[in-house]
């Protein structure tokens, strides 16, 4: 019996999915935190000691719409490892990356249940969301590789060192962003419930941290604009994912700023944690565009005309000469 094969749009299509389904399952899980819901469910993997699942109250019923929604994360996940399996060429970077898909999904499992066993200790909290976006990183490398051409024997890295470099260096200043965001949540006021613990950390010292973050990563960016002014291929691949960092950096931080100076309403911080996700993708694009290799995969003989098929349209990672 013949095997059945995926054809790269297919794949990529599949591999579209798994990234919505991760940032959607962050953004459940920001509103158990916001609503008090966190103990909802003060078991795992059962709800409670009777029930499997019980949806009698408010927040039992969205604790256990966010662990539900770990099964289609799940679903999604999976279809992007069969998916790399069955996908004609088979490529070897999009296996591994598809697998690590869901290596990070049964980590975020454990890590869930252990959340809720420690009664929404932050530093759990914390660990929760910080794997979450590994995954996103993970998922938008995966979507973006997938995008590339499987024939790339006519592509040239045409960028310098040092502009790499300095991706890499957007990219730890917005995870430095990142992780102490969620410090400032471990120190707030939206716990997931009102008698867990939080951490004794007066919390304008932690946004000035976090503010100064930004501002480090924002002059970063800034700075990589300018200095691949003159570079073409490095301006070609950098403005399209630039210029959506810059938009989202300035829309988080007039949400971020009016939101401390408002007593961060639950509606905000919301909006704030869904534009953070959103800068970490757009981050991470930053980084791929600079530093993809582009040098041909091992290709079969059905891949011979896809070259004409490049991740982007105007900012390529590619460049056919």
């Amino acid at each position: 019996m013949q095997r059945r094969r995926l054809t790269p749009a297919r794949y990529r299509a599949i591999t579209a999915g798994a990234l919505a389904v991760l940032c959607l399952i962050v953004l459940t899980g920001v509103l158990v935190r916001l609503t008090g819901s966190g103990l909802g469910c003060d078991d795992w993997p059962e709800c409670n000691s009777k029930n499997l699942i019980d949806v009698s109250s408010k927040h039992a019923a969205i604790e256990q719409v966010n662990r539900l929604l770990t099964g289609l994360v799940s679903i999604g996940v999976i279809a992007a490892v069969l998916g790399a399996v069955l996908r004609e060429p088979r490529r070897r970077d999009l296996t591994l990356l598809s697998v690590g898909l869901v290596l990070g999904v049964i980590g975020q499992i454990v890590l869930g249940g252990i959340t809720v066993l420690v009664d929404l200790h932050p530093a759990a909290v914390q660990g929760h969301f910080l794997l979450s976006m590994v995954l996103v990183a993970n998922a938008v490398v995966l979507h973006l590789r997938a995008r590339l051409p499987d024939d790339r024997g006519h592509a040239r890295r045409a960028t310098d060192r040092s502009h790499r470099a300095h991706a890499w260096a957007v990219l730890a200043a917005t995870a430095t962003t990142l992780v102490l965001g969620t410090i400032v949540t471990g120190a707030g006021p939206h716990a997931g419930d009102e008698d867990v613990q939080r951490y004794g950390i007066a919390i304008p010292d932690a946004v000035r941290a976090h503010s100064i973050a930004v501002w480090v990563s924002v002059a970063l960016v800034a700075l990589l604009g300018y200095r691949v002014r003159n570079a073409r291929e490095a301006r070609a691949r950098l403005e399209r994912p630039l210029t959506a960092w810059i938009f989202v950096a300035i829309a988080q931080g007039a949400v971020g700023y009016i939101q401390y100076f408002s007593d961060v309403p639950a509606p905000l911080v919301f909006v704030h944690v869904a534009g953070a996700t959103a800068l970490w993708a757009v981050t991470v694009w930053i980084v791929v565009a600079l530093t993809t290799d582009p040098a041909p995969a091992r290709v079969s003989p059905a891949a011979a005309g896809s070259l004409g098929e490049a991740l982007d349209e105007r900012g390529a990672l590619v460049d056919h000469g």
